[in-house]
């Protein structure tokens, strides 16, 4: 259930940054980099679903995390660089923070069912 969550909310994201990128002039090198690791986080939960092992699952969400750290860190830099305004900024880094959580959670689950299957 909450993998199909973390499919959806990533794929939305990724659409919206998109969307976003796409009506900036400019600043083509962050732009590309923004689209990069909003993108990836939902690249990588669907890889994480053809993991190979336990392990593996843990290290495509993690990598996951790390991009949507990444993108949260392009979101403020667009805002503080006055690329895009904080409103627009607001929804899309809240989105960024659920599926952030969502992921945390993901990952504290798979780690602890791994630690009870090795016990």
């Amino acid at each position: 259930m909450a993998e199909s969550k973390l499919r959806e909310l990533s794929t939305d994201f990724a659409v919206k940054i998109v969307k976003l990128c796409d009506g900036i002039k400019g600043h083509y090198y962050l732009v590309d980099q923004m689209e990069r690791s909003a993108t990836s986080i939902g690249a990588n939960i669907r890889e994480a679903n053809y993991a190979h092992g336990k392990a593996d699952f843990i290290a495509k969400l993690q990598i996951s995390l790390k991009e949507c750290y990444e993108t949260e860190y392009w979101l403020e830099l667009f805002v503080k660089s006055e690329i895009m305004d904080r409103e627009s900024a607001l929804g899309l880094y809240n989105q960024c923070g659920t599926i952030r959580r969502l992921l945390i959670a993901s990952i504290n689950t798979a780690k602890e069912n791994l630690k009870i299957k090795k016990d």
